[in-house]
This record gives structure tokens, C-alpha cells and sequence, in this order.
């Protein structure tokens, strides 16, 4: 199949500054509008574009998963922590940790992993080098960070194994890429260098793997979709026609990729930026992870 900007759909068109986060769940595709701190739905099968609002909230929203066991909960990177969000839009904080940070920081995007355990980022709000760091919920609570030195935390994604975890930092214009223990969590060894973009190539932002193991990147300044080979070269390259694609959400039955983009820093913005777009490709997804608490 060839990957041509022709072939993309604007589903959602120019409402949101900074669409991030897509994740398929339960039947519907689930983002946020970071910047709003407001969680949307599409349901899959109805040919509407209209997005349903799940919940709103008065800080950041940079990314939500699916909470087992307990509908309309979700787990959220969010403000300056982690916090169980639910449908009323109440939050029941975990931890906070950027409030112990000493640069004004926020929660950036985040998923679970196939473990159950909740992986998000950080940044700082005016883009300190190395203010950024990894963290990763544990299924009792407790908010772990993981790594530090990073600018601005982008991804996670993981193998349907969970073993490997991508991460980008999307500053440096780095895709980082680290062995995990499945069963505590832990980094096996120190995060390698899988992908690093040269100047004028765009940033790394939001990522998913693929049923064939491929990573999909949203290339940030580009107006681009990568696919990557495990082994970290370039398969393909898809064109969208906004230049801030910010997340990549492959759906798990039907052969289609869903895009969200952003509107900071274009001039004349169009519909597709600030957007959900949707291309098809030749192959599917996985449904995002739930985290699976123990307390």
C-alpha cells in the first residue's frame, strides 16, 4: 500500500490547541486536549465526528489509561502527578512529584504497559534541558521515577511482550529504547539509543507498536508518520497535512491510524491542525492496557 497524504481523513477537525494521548479503548478512540484538561471519546462504528467529552479537569491533561475493573476510572498523567480520574471530572492524586521539582514542570504523556503498570512523562513549561523525567505507577500507588535528564518525555510505547519500552525525548530528537523486567518493572541496564532525528527532520512525539512489532512514531514539525523496523530502520513514511502531529493510535481490528495534531506556533492554522485524523494502513494495532491496581 502506499502512504499519501491524499489518503488522510480529517475526522475532527481545528477545535483543540495541543490533541494528544489517542488510545483505543473498550471501542472508541479516547484522547485529550493536554492544554484544556478535557478527555474526549469516539465511538467506533458510528460514522459521526463528533467527540463525546468524558471529563474536564483544571490542570493538564496529558494522558489517560484505562483503570481495570472499574469503568469510566481512568489513571492520568496530569498536572504535576498522577491522579485516578473519574467521569465528574474529580481527581484522587497519587503522588505529585514535579511539585518537588525546581523548575515550573507538568505530566506529559503516559500509557500502560501489559503488565498493568501506568509509565508517563514530564516536562518543563519552558523547556529546561534535562528537566524532564520518566515515572511509572506501580499497581499498589506508588509513583516511582524511573529516569531523569530528559527535556521533554514523549512516548512511552512498549512491545506486546512488555520487555521493551520506546521512549522519545522529543527535545533532543531522540528515540530511546530500554529492556524492562516484566515483573518488577525495572530498567535492565541503562536506555539505548534507537532513532535519532538530524537537523530540520521534525521531533519524535507520541508512539504505538504494531501487531508486526513496528514502532509508529508522530514526527512533530514534519507533518510526518513514521513506521520503524524493530531493528531501527526506517520501513515507511506517511505525509499528514498538518505540520504538529502529536500521537499515533493504530486500531485493532480494522486497518486504520488514527493522528491527533496540534496548532502551537502554526500560523493560519487549518482544520487538520489542532485535529483527529484517520489514514488507513496496511496494518492493526493493539486496545490500550489497563492499569490493574492492588490496592
Amino acid at each position: 500500500m502506499t502512504f499519501t497524504a491524499a489518503t488522510v481523513t480529517v475526522v475532527v477537525g481545528g477545535w483543540y490547541e495541543l490533541a494528544e494521548g489517542g488510545r483505543w479503548v473498550d471501542g472508541r478512540y479516547v484522547y485529550v486536549d493536554i492544554l484544556a484538561g478535557r478527555l474526549y471519546e469516539l465511538r467506533d462504528g458510528t460514522g459521526a465526528s463528533d467527540p463525546r467529552q468524558l471529563a474536564q479537569i483544571d490542570v493538564p491533561l496529558g494522558a489517560v489509561a484505562p483503570v481495570s475493573g472499574e469503568p469510566d476510572v481512568w489513571i492520568a498523567a496530569a498536572g504535576t502527578g498522577v491522579a485516578l480520574l473519574t467521569a465528574d471530572g474529580a481527581l484522587e492524586w497519587l503522588d505529585r512529584p514535579e511539585d518537588r521539582t525546581p523548575v515550573r514542570s507538568r505530566m506529559n504523556d503516559g500509557v500502560a504497559d501489559p503488565a498493568g503498570r501506568f509509565w508517563a512523562g514530564s516536562m518543563a513549561y519552558d523547556g529546561t534541558p534535562g528537566a524532564g523525567s520518566l515515572y511509572r505507577t506501580d499497581p499498589d500507588g506508588t509513583v516511582v521515577r524511573v529516569l531523569d535528564g530528559l527535556t521533554i518525555a514523549n512516548g512511552p510505547a512498549f512491545s506486546a511482550d512488555g520487555t521493551t519500552m520506546y521512549l522519545a525525548d522529543s527535545a533532543a530528537g531522540t528515540i530511546l529504547r530500554c529492556r524492562v523486567d516484566p515483573v518488577s518493572g525495572d530498567l535492565s541496564g541503562g536506555p539505548e539509543s534507537f532513532v535519532r532525528l538530524g537537523d530540520g527532520e521534525g521531533s519524535p512525539d507520541g508512539m504505538t507498536v504494531d501487531e508486526e512489532g513496528c514502532l509508529w512514531v508522530a514526527i512533530w514539525g514534519a507533518g510526518e508518520v513514521r513506521r520503524y523496523h524493530p531493528d531501527g530502520h526506517l520501513l515507511h513514511t506517511l505525509g499528514v497535512p498538518a505540520p504538529h502531529p502529536t500521537s499515533v493510535c493504530l486500531h485493532p481490528t480494522d486497518h486504520r491510524l488514527y493522528v491527533t495534531t496540534a496548532r502551537p506556533g502554526v500560523p493560519d492554522p487549518i482544520t487538520a491542525s489542532g485535529a483527529v485524523l484517520t489514514v488507513p494502513v496496511p496494518v492493526r494495532g493493539t486496545a490500550a492496557c489497563s492499569w490493574r491496581s492492588r490496592s
